[in-house]
């Protein structure tokens, strides 16, 4: 499970060795906070997929990891599980239009991204 991060000007996604193979990606994502337009939680992650799988790996409503591509962009998806709630980053000016990460602990990342960010350490808040 990825680790995510949240740092007064940035979010950070870690993705572990098995989630970068899986999307073909060497880097983890950094997302700046300015470039955040919404967030939200959704308990079903698989009905906002959108396009198609290029580079990445699926298994269908068990696993989607990397970029799916679609008419208007790129989205980053992470999601595994059929029961766990999601969290959804729509985003302005970056490389992807949408992030889709599941993690057990989606309402506490939205609390963290709704926060002041005079009130985020500087070396940021981990969301485990």
């Amino acid at each position: 499970m990825a680790d995510l991060h949240v740092h007064p000007d940035r979010l950070e996604i870690h993705l572990t060795r098995a989630e970068k193979v899986l999307s073909l990606k060497r880097e983890d994502l950094v997302i700046p906070r300015e470039s955040i337009r919404s967030v939200a939680i959704t308990e079903d992650p698989w009905i906002w997929i959108r396009g198609i799988r290029a580079p990445g790996a699926a298994v269908p409503l068990t696993l989607s990891v990397g970029t799916w591509k679609f008419h208007g962009g790129k989205d980053f998806l992470l999601i595994k599980g059929k029961q766990r709630a999601a969290v959804v980053v729509d985003l302005d000016g970056e490389e992807y239009s949408r992030v889709i990460v599941s993690t057990p602990h989606a309402a506490k990342l939205v609390e963290a991204l709704r926060v002041d960010v005079s009130e985020i350490p500087a070396d940021g808040e981990i969301i485990e």
